[in-house]
């Protein structure tokens, strides 16, 4: 029997299985799939397509997609089609373990993007068409209105330019959803851009529903399945330490009178020191918070569980089983106080600037001048992708990075001379904290920055050797502005990549 969410009867006869629904996909299509921090991703259909790729593969035929995507989704999604060297060229962001070895080994062509900058791009259409639009939704209503998953992304964009679509209605995903969404139609090019109406952060300016021609479903599949993201590690002791710092400064922030005493609203980037700093403002003094970004992580929930944070608005939930089945069972209760909005409006770049964001994001390494590495390895191996730190820090009202002094058990600096890769200039990083402690940049010059960083942010073990560095680069650089000694900056890379650790 089909499941009662699709409330549409002529959209009902297009349920069919997701064999049926992967043969309607053709080798060199492009596919605009649903699914961001591994939220509201098809579950099914992509499995069946790599399973028909394998059989094409076996027989000496070529078949090989483009995957557009809002961000990183599940291993039944980016696993089950990098394990069938299924995608040749993907965007705009990716966390897999099997497709990163596939990016870093030449065996598929990754563009990575400012997520802001997506949905734009798609419409300009130098990317190409869009056949196909693979989405989960979270229901079919009466008049063919499609109730969105747990992600929004960059759905609304990949509706409309997909010549055909493919559904995944996932009856896992809590009725109550319905309502928590905010679908702005309202964006265009240039030259017919206008002011988006958004003042503060809780308002809902757009439908709580996708548009689409119903002449273009092509197939319906019924799933009932979890979304799936990993656990995250109980805060340790450096995570701990992280929280407190960053706690410590925007206490001080508030006393000096440049941050409100319910702060500015929040953005925070995915991971275990990310969310460490979400659960230290559970027991922080600040009331009445508000949340502007692009995933809900636990300790965002767990703020609006305790009453601390009034409104989160995001694009998708990036959370860990445990928290996604609570709140799975008790949509109803936050349905009021989260609001899931189109990527190309959470990740905005002049509603961040506007509504004065906090922004707070990880990274890979920060060099003495406070550049920022948020997706590289040594320079070369893509980790993950800039995702939507870019679009916040640039423009957020304070821009902070933050990460633990050492990686590698301590084999390797965090804190380095010069990037391996630069993401975020000098320009766009305010504060760096580490759980050495923190550097306020703000109004420093770049040796003013170095002299900061190298005592706050170093870890012990390669203080001396970075404050080496700096004077020497002080005596002997070509220039003064911000000394840099290029041949041995680049030699801490190459070192770990000869011996496996930084150390001198």
């Amino acid at each position: 029997m089909s499941d009662p969410r699709i409330r549409n009867p002529a959209l009902r006869a297009k349920v069919t299985t997701a064999e049926a629904a992967a043969a309607l996909i053709q080798p060199g299509d492009t596919i605009g799939m649903s699914g961001f921090t591994g939220a509201g991703y098809p579950k099914v259909v992509p499995a069946a397509l790599a399973a028909r790729i394998e059989q094409a593969h076996a027989r000496g035929d070529p078949f090989r997609v483009r995957v557009w995507t809002g961000a990183s989704t599940g291993p039944e999604l980016d696993g089950v089609l990098a394990r069938a060297n299924g995608i040749e060229f993907r965007l705009p962001y990716n966390s897999d373990p099997i497709a990163r070895e596939k990016i870093n080994s030449g065996q598929m062509e990754y563009l990575d993007m400012h997520l802001s900058q997506v949905a734009p791009v798609a419409w300009q259409g130098f990317l190409g068409p869009l056949d196909v639009a693979l989405i989960e939704v979270s229901a079919i209503r009466e008049d063919g209105t499609l109730v969105p998953s747990s992600s929004i992304g960059n759905n609304k964009t990949w509706l409309e330019r997909a010549e055909r679509v493919i559904l995944e209605v996932n009856r896992w995903q809590n009725a109550a959803l319905e309502g928590m969404h905010d679908i702005y139609y309202g964006t265009a090019l240039p030259p017919n851009r206008v002011p988006i109406p958004l003042i503060h952060a809780e308002d809902r300016i757009g439908e709580t529903g996708f548009r689409c021609d119903p002449a273009k479903i092509v197939a319906i599949v019924e799933t009932d399945a979890p979304d799936r993201n990993a656990p995250f590690d109980p805060p340790d002791a450096a995570a701990g330490a992280i929280a407190g710092h960053l706690l410590g400064f925007l206490q001080h922030e508030v006393k000096l009178g440049r941050l409100p005493a319910s702060l500015l609203p929040l953005q925070s980037g995915v991971g275990n020191t990310a969310n460490a700093v979400l659960a230290g403002l559970l027991a922080g003094p600040f009331e009445q918070l508000t949340a502007y970004t692009e995933v809900m992580q636990d300790g965002m929930l767990a703020l609006l569980d305790a009453g601390k944070l009034k409104v989160a608005s995001a694009t998708a939930f990036s959370l860990s089983p445990d928290a996604a089945a609570d709140l799975n069972s008790r949509m109803e209760r936050f349905r009021d106080r989260i609001i899931l909005r189109p990527q190309e409006i959470s990740n905005h770049p002049e509603l961040v600037r506007r509504l004065g964001c906090i922004a707070m994001n990880g990274m890979v390494e920060a060099d003495i001048y406070g550049a920022v590495n948020s997706t590289h390895l040594m320079g070369s191996r893509i980790q993950n992708g800039i995702g939507g730190s870019g679009d916040f820090a640039r423009n957020a009202f304070i821009s902070i990075f933050m990460a633990r002094s050492t990686a590698k058990r301590g084999a390797i600096s965090t804190i380095v001379p010069q990037c391996s890769h630069v993401d975020h200039i000098t320009q766009d990083v305010q504060v760096l904290v580490t759980e050495q402690g923190l550097a306020d940049l703000r109004g420093l010059s770049p040796k003013q920055r170095a002299t900061a960083i190298i005592a706050n942010c170093a870890h012990p073990d390669f203080r001396e050797a970075l404050a080496d560095y700096f004077a020497r680069a002080q005596r002997d650089a070509y220039g003064q502005q911000t000394p840099v000694l290029l041949d041995e900056a680049l030699s801490w890379h190459s070192r770990f990549i000869r011996t496996g650790s930084m150390r001198p």
